[in-house]
């Protein structure tokens, strides 16, 4: 049988990796998903950095290393996580310089810490995409207000931005003409625009998370059977519907005259990223947030659970723009249930930032914690990951 993660690139949706870390890249697994899976390109967030080094031994060397150079803690959790991207944007080069810088990117976030920091996300970010020196790596800056001009100038001066953490159809739109700014800018200034990339990173699953708990709420309170059923009828139904219109607003912002006047010059459009896709509630299809969003220029990154699920029984078709007036209905529907649908994906975002935030700190406890274990402890020479 054909590989179903294969066959969504005939429909122009690239699949990433959602999981990037140490254990991967010292296995081969990575290398073997591009193989075998067809996939081309990878994230990281502080969520994974912090499970990454706090589940086996593949960064103590690393680790003891450069506590023995006397580094900050800042520094070893920079050298360790450049390190990871730099390795796994070189598993995907070939894909870069097959599409000719289209696809084949691997990406690093910036420090959570700074999300409503504007000049610091962009020293930041500078500081991460030299040290990386990588052609396919990506910086990931939150969707968040202060973020947004930190895009831009990001953008402007040549570097790959993934803006990560976006709920929200508005604020979707806020980064698609950010990105258009930023490369009109480059243009007026005579830079070239053929290689500078960008993704929207947009979360899915977390949306019905947080919308199913609201209609549950408000269906324990129902007066009626014929309420109750309706409610019922709009769980699980929010975040596709949310994607799908995000994806309608990416069809008219790039179809526009100004979008058209920078891709004569060679610019690629900011293609939407799905991310969070793997599903939280157990009575839901387990790929659900793959079938439903298949279409052009998109890319869905799944951690390894989803990748897994729909290799097995995902079924392929052009989904993402079918019954995008059903969509718009469901969100309507929402609203009139009470639903207030922006402050919904304002909050995710608030919880996002801080959900990473937590991670970012607990990640460096955790290197803290091996460095004292490592510098108390004699040197014991091993394989990475051996028992």
């Amino acid at each position: 049988m054909p590989n179903p993660l294969l066959e969504l690139k005939k429909y122009g949706q690239s699949v990433w990796y959602d999981n990037l870390n140490r254990e991967l890249l010292a296995s081969g697994t990575l290398q073997r998903m591009v193989d075998e899976d067809g996939v081309t390109g990878g994230t990281s967030n502080p969520s994974i950095f912090e499970k990454a080094v706090g589940g086996g031994d593949y960064y103590d060397a690393d680790i003891r290393r450069l506590s023995g150079e006397s580094r900050e803690l800042a520094e070893i959790y920079d050298d360790l996580t450049i390190t990871d991207v730099q390795r796994s944007a070189d598993v995907f080069r070939t894909a870069y310089d097959d599409t000719a810088g289209a696809d084949g990117y691997a990406s690093l976030e910036v420090s959570p810490e700074l999300a409503y920091d504007t000049e610091g996300t962009i020293g930041a970010a500078r500081k991460l995409f030299a040290a990386l020196n990588r052609p396919n790596a990506m910086i990931k800056i939150p969707g968040t207000q202060e973020g947004l001009p930190a895009v831009e100038q990001c953008l402007a001066e040549g570097i790959n931005i993934n803006i990560t953490l976006l709920f929200g159809v508005e604020n979707y739109e806020q980064v698609a003409w950010a990105y258009i700014s930023a490369l009109e800018k480059r243009l007026a200034e005579g830079k070239p625009v053929d290689r500078i990339a960008s993704v929207a990173s947009f979360f899915v699953s977390r949306v019905d998370t947080l919308i199913d708990e609201q209609l549950n709420t408000k269906t324990e309170s129902a007066t009626s059977e014929t309420e109750r059923e309706y409610l019922t009828s709009l769980f699980g139904k929010a975040a596709v519907a949310n994607a799908k219109l995000a994806y309608a607003k990416y069809k008219e912002i790039f179809s526009s005259l100004c979008w058209k006047v920078l891709e004569e010059a060679g610019a690629r459009p900011q293609r939407c990223l799905w991310a969070s896709t793997s599903t939280k509630n157990p009575e839901y299809r387990d790929v659900m947030y793959v079938e439903q969003l298949i279409g052009a220029d998109t890319v869905n990154t799944l951690p390894q659970s989803s990748l897994d699920a729909f290799r097995e029984h995902g079924a392929v078709a052009p989904t993402l723009e079918s019954d995008v007036e059903g969509a718009l209905e469901t969100i309507r529907e929402l609203e009139e249930a009470g639903i207030d649908f922006r402050a919904a994906t304002d909050e995710l975002q608030i919880q996002g930032v801080k959900l990473f935030a937590e991670s970012f700190e607990k990640a460096n406890a955790t290197i803290r914690q091996k460095r004292e274990a490592l510098l108390s402890s004699p040197q014991v020479v091993r394989a990475p990951g051996a028992a």
